[in-house]
């Protein structure tokens, strides 16, 4: 099991609902098609979010943005 899902809310709305639920967040990001990429510090907690948001959740492949440079910077 994964603890990452991919949604389709806003972030802001993600960070409300797993509060809300008791879910603990180890890492969100924006993904470039709109939505959410959200990291659940448990499988547990990323289950639990899977069946409260089953109706919020990207169907298929997802691009996520790039974090790194595409050359080192010294």
């Amino acid at each position: 099991m994964s603890r990452a899902l991919n949604l389709t809310l806003a972030e802001s709305t993600v960070l409300a609902r797993c509060e809300a639920e008791k879910v603990g967040v180890s890492a969100t990001e924006p993904l470039p098609a709109g939505g959410t990429r959200l990291v659940c510090m448990s499988v547990d907690g990323a289950e639990h979010m899977r069946k409260k948001l089953r109706t919020h959740i990207h169907k298929g492949e997802v691009t996520r943005a790039r974090h790194r440079p595409t050359r080192p910077l010294w």
